[in-house]
């Protein structure tokens, strides 16, 4: 059975359960649910964040404008519903 039939009927069983079922799966699997990455104490994050930040202000990294990134978007997505 593939992960998305898997994640389907997981959904769909979770949305009709009764409220007690619901309480004990999310309490088997609150500590993952909850658990979150703090990316500000990542040596090698902050590291790699620090340096596209000084390759964008240097200008040796190819950036695009706003604009210009949302009007490529909505061209790609226009393009594909043809």
């Amino acid at each position: 059975m593939s992960t998305t039939t898997i994640r389907q009927k997981l959904y769909d069983y979770i949305r009709g359960a009764e409220d007690r079922k619901v309480k004990a799966i999310y309490t088997m699997l609150e500590e993952e649910i909850e658990e979150s990455y703090d990316y500000w104490n990542d040596k090698a994050f902050m590291a790699a964040l620090a340096k596209r930040s000084a390759d964008r202000l240097s200008g040796t990294s190819k950036t695009v404008p706003w604009k210009e990134a949302k009007a490529q978007i909505l061209a790609s997505k226009t393009s594909k519903k043809k």
